[in-house]
């Protein structure tokens, strides 16, 4: 899902006059080829699982695509982003107060730190993903949002002591060239 998104996002983009250069093209599908090429280490999955995983790359790619025009209308990316995150919580905190009632507020104060940080670095990453569209292809910037894979399997192999099987290597190395690509263009 994750590696067909940018592409999606590339193709419907083109098609609302969002152009690229060959060299982002480039980028953009060796970045997504290196995320589809980590899922080739033997994991066979089903049609449904393919269906519900490309279902959830359309989802990815129109939230790209309808954040990534909203952020340039506003030109104010900081607002938007604040917006956004304010707007999400109302219905996240309204949901659960339905499912914890009163036990939502205890919940709460016991993890206030976890809640804060992990809130204000997804409010930051986002942020800063959605002021790149501002300046940048919204295709080149979903692509580059996915350069993460790199830190999670360096994070898998060596904190984690997985196994990086030669898929994900190859993987890796497809992205790590397209973020180059990307970088010089």
């Amino acid at each position: 899902m994750r590696g067909c998104a940018p592409l999606l996002v590339a193709l419907v983009g083109a098609l609302g006059g969002e152009v690229l250069g060959a060299s982002q093209w480039l980028a953009v599908g060796l970045i997504c080829g290196g995320v589809l090429a980590m899922v080739g280490g033997g994991h066979s999955g089903s049609r449904r699982t393919t269906l519900l995983a490309l279902g959830t790359a359309g989802v990815i790619a129109l939230y790209t695509l309808i954040d990534g025009a909203g952020v340039r209308r506003s030109g104010a990316p900081a607002g938007y982003t604040m917006w956004i995150f304010v707007l999400t919580a109302v219905g996240v905190l309204a949901l659960g107060w339905r499912r914890h009632g009163r036990g939502l507020l205890p919940f709460a104060r016991r993890h206030l730190g976890v809640a804060l940080g992990g809130g204000l670095m997804t409010a930051g990453s986002y942020g800063i993903a959605l002021w790149a569209m501002t300046a940048a292809p919204m295709a080149a910037v979903a692509a580059l949002r996915e350069t993460a894979i790199l830190f999670a399997t360096l994070i898998a192999a060596l904190l984690l002591r997985e196994r990086v099987g030669p898929a994900r290597v190859i993987g890796a190395v497809l992205i790590a060239c397209g973020a180059a690509a990307m970088r010089l263009t």
